[in-house]
């Protein structure tokens, strides 16, 4: 199919937008998420209110949804280039006590994408290669000789999803405060016969991501959330993302709630223990969010080969064979959809929009405008299914980049 090139009017009104953007932001170094002298992150804060423009914009897109889909809160930042274009928080955290920029949510899958980038820094000082199998690191993982390090990182290994395993989601629901062991995970998933011969296609495997962890661990000797901290999260001043080996939550949290038992209740400690690897279950705040997607988006931490890997390993057309694409990225490239490294491709987009039990969020950033987006919300009683801050940041993308839309997925 051809891929649909943006018309002249589409382009002028993405430039016109861009240039507004790039007029309005505000220099890191004064908004929330700032590091100040000595390296001090200063703490994530709301922008004034704007009073036009592109920040006004954005705004009333959160206000609106927040109104339209029920949501008890949202929080969003922008930035252009690094620079802030607006930070807010609209509703509340629990009953009486206003939602907060500062305040810490799980971050779910976008702790992948930091996995994807750790291994391939990896690649770039000569440890490991791509193609290596995970057999050298993981002798007792079954068919461990055929399944390599790539595989684990951009979904192809053809291990079975626990997660869709018969019982795993009632088990889940029963005691949400379980703490799940790697072990027990993992052989849930290898004790299912393979989905396809690694390598030949795509699938979404949570086990993937919990034996990637294992195997970085393996590989470097050191344990995942200290080698996270060292490669990802400390060289990117990321100073409010951090993991957690319990359900805690750094203060201030963003309470979370959801109605998927049947019945109204708060969600925000329930154990998230199922969701990845031992060492990547992290919270996060919107500014660290923000930061977090023009960081992996644009590859700050790779080599250009390397980066060129994260976006396109090779998975182009999500659910068929994998395919490999020329030898430039492919990105932009409209109407693409594909896996990344730990990672998802949409129209240009590097994104990653994790779902947790009445959380949800989004990180999109679009290389060509440098333009990063970061959403949160929680749930009310009524909001209905469905991913909100997805929704929310696709509206974002389409007001302050109408040529390059944020398409659907899952």
């Amino acid at each position: 199919m051809e891929p649909t090139r943006p018309t002249s009017r589409s382009r002028t009104a993405a430039l016109t937008v861009l240039t507004a953007l790039l007029a309005l932001v505000t220099p890191v170094t004064t908004a929330g998420g700032a590091t100040g002298d000595g390296g001090h992150r200063r703490p994530c804060v709301g922008s004034p209110r704007p009073e036009s423009g592109p920040a006004l914009d954005v705004l009333r897109i959160a206000e609106q949804a927040k109104a339209e889909l029920d949501l008890k809160s949202v929080i969003v930042r922008v930035t252009v280039d690094g620079r802030e274009v607006v930070t807010s928080a609209l509703g509340e955290s629990m009953t009486g006590v206003p939602a907060d920029p500062a305040m810490h949510f799980r971050n779910g899958n976008v702790a992948i994408s930091y996995l994807g980038t750790a291994l391939l820094r990896l690649v770039d000082e000569g440890v490991v290669a791509l193609d290596d199998p995970v057999a050298r690191w993981l002798p007792d993982l079954r068919h461990g000789d055929r399944i390599t390090l790539r595989m684990l990182a951009d979904s192809t290994s053809g291990l079975v999803d626990y997660v869709t395993t018969p019982g795993f989601g009632e088990a889940v629901y029963a005691d949400p405060f379980r703490q799940w062991s790697a072990d027990e995970l993992v052989a849930i998933s290898t004790g299912e016969p393979q989905w396809y011969e690694p390598g030949t296609n795509w699938s979404y495997s949570h086990a993937n991501f919990v034996l990637l962890g294992a195997a970085l661990e393996r590989i470097t000797g050191t344990r995942l959330d200290v080698l996270l901290q060292q490669t990802i999260m400390g060289p990117l001043g990321l100073g409010e993302t951090r993991n957690s080996f319990t359900p805690d939550i750094p203060t201030p949290v963003l309470h979370a709630f959801t109605a998927e038992r049947g019945t109204y209740e708060e969600s925000s400690f329930w154990n998230p223990s199922w969701t990845t690897a031992p060492g990547a279950v992290q919270t996060t705040d919107i500014c660290d969010l923000a930061r977090s997607a023009a960081a992996i988006g644009s590859g700050e931490l790779l080599s250009p080969s390397a980066y060129q890997e994260l976006l396109n390993p090779g998975t182009v057309g999500l659910g068929g064979p994998t395919a490999t694409c020329p030898d430039t990225v492919c990105i932009p490239n409209t109407e693409a959809t594909h896996y990344g490294m730990g990672l998802l491709v949409l129209n240009g987009w590097i994104s990653q929009h994790p779902l947790f039990f009445g959380y949800t969020a989004s990180q999109a950033y679009l290389p060509c405008r440098r333009l990063a987006i970061a959403v949160s919300t929680t749930k009310n009683r009524d909001t209905p299914d469905g991913h909100t801050a997805q929704a929310i940041t696709q509206r974002i993308a389409a007001a302050l980049a109408p040529d390059q839309p944020i398409p659907d997925f899952g």
